[in-house]
C-alpha cells in the first residue's frame, strides 16, 4: 500500500497530541518537570509538521483542522492543568476559573484562526502563538516560580502572567512566525529572523530549557514593538501557530 505524503506530516501532529496527553498524566501524578518537557517535546512536534507539510507541498484544510485540535491538548488542556495542579488548585473555584482561562482562549483563539486562513504560509500572527503561551507559562512554573522573588510576590505574579499570557493570545498584537522555509533564498531575505532563531534555539540548549521564559518574554515585547512600529512592507497575516 502507498503511503500519502499527506500522512506523513498528520504523523507530526498526532505526536504532538501524544506529548500533550502525556504531559497531563506526568502532571496529574506531581511529575511537573517531566509534564513541562512533553509540552517542549509537543512544540518540537507542532514546528515539524509545518516544515514537512511545505517541503512536501502537502498543506491542507485537513492538516489545519488536525493541528487545531492537537495544539488545543498540548497547548491549551495540558498546560492549563499543569498550572491547577501545581498551584492553583489551592484556591479552589478560583483557581479553576484562573487556570482554565489559558485552555478557554486558546480554543477562541484556534477557532478564530480556522475561519479566517487564508493560505497555508505566514509570517505574522495576530496575538501570541499558542505553542509560545503555554511555554512561557510552563517554564515559568518550573525555572522561576518562587525561586526568584519572595513566596508573596511569585503568588501574585502567577495569577497576573497566566491571565496576561491567556488575553494576549487574543489580542492584535503582531508576532513574528517561525520561517516558512529553510532555503538559503529564505536566509538572504530575512538574515536576522534566523539569526535570533539560531541563537534561541543555542541558547535554550545551552541553559537546558531555563532561558525558555525570559526568552518568552523577549518575543512579547517583540510583539508590541513591532505592532507599535509596523514594517512599511505589508505582511501576511495569521491568528494562529
Amino acid at each position: 500500500m502507498i503511503v500519502s505524503k499527506k500522512f506523513i506530516p498528520s504523523l507530526f501532529t498526532i505526536l504532538n497530541a501524544f506529548c500533550g496527553f502525556a504531559s497531563v498524566i506526568n502532571a496529574s501524578n506531581n511529575e511537573f518537570e517531566t509534564a513541562v518537557l512533553f509540552i517542549v517535546y509537543a512544540a518540537v512536534f507542532d514546528v515539524f509538521d509545518g516544515l514537512v507539510a511545505r517541503i512536501l507541498d502537502s498543506a491542507s484544510d485537513f492538516g489545519v483542522e488536525l493541528d487545531s485540535l492537537s495544539d488545543i491538548v498540548s497547548f491549551g488542556f495540558a498546560p492549563a492543568f499543569l498550572l491547577y495542579q501545581f498551584f492553583f488548585i489551592e484556591y479552589e473555584a478560583m483557581g479553576i476559573l484562573v487556570a482554565s482561562s489559558v485552555l478557554a482562549f486558546s480554543a477562541i483563539r484556534l477557532a478564530r484562526f480556522n475561519i479566517s486562513l487564508t493560505g497555508f504560509n505566514k509570517d505574522v500572527f495576530y496575538g501570541v502563538p499558542t505553542p509560545m503561551s503555554a511555554l512561557i507559562l510552563c517554564s515559568y512554573v518550573i525555572y522561576f516560580h518562587d525561586k526568584i522573588f519572595t513566596k508573596e510576590f511569585s503568588e501574585i505574579f502567577i495569577f497576573v502572567l497566566t491571565i496576561s499570557v491567556s488575553l494576549l493570545m487574543v489580542s492584535n498584537l503582531r508576532f513574528p512566525a517561525m520561517p516558512s522555509s529553510f532555503s538559503w533564498r529564505a536566509v538572504k531575505s530575512n538574515p536576522m529572523q534566523f539569526i535570533f532563531l539560531a541563537a534561541g534555539v543555542l541558547i535554550i540548549i545551552f541553559t537546558k530549557g531555563v532561558a525558555i521564559f525570559p526568552l518568552g518574554l523577549l518575543y512579547l515585547l517583540i510583539g508590541i514593538i513591532i505592532t507599535i512600529f509596523p514594517a512599511k512592507k505589508k505582511r501576511n497575516v495569521a491568528q494562529k501557530t
